[in-house]
């Protein structure tokens, strides 16, 4: 009984999403990532941009001299 309401519910969503076009829940989702992506590619330069600079920048003497042991 659970799976035929589910499969019902479905069918009434999408008979909503009728009235808003022929693909709205499509359309969401382009808008999003539309957006998302932007975003986070810029995030990701200034990342990358500000970890270069802050590496091209930094004093020797304040590197660590840290070396991992082999094992």
């Amino acid at each position: 009984m659970n799976f035929l309401l589910s499969i019902l519910s479905c069918a009434t969503c999408a008979n909503s999403f009728k009235h808003a076009g022929d693909n709205a829940a499509g359309w969401a989702i382009a808008v999003m990532l539309l957006l998302i992506v932007p975003i986070a590619t810029s995030v990701l330069f200034f990342m990358i941009r500000i970890a270069r600079r802050e590496k091209a920048g930094l004093d020797e003497r304040y590197l660590d001299d840290y070396i991992a042991p082999s094992s």
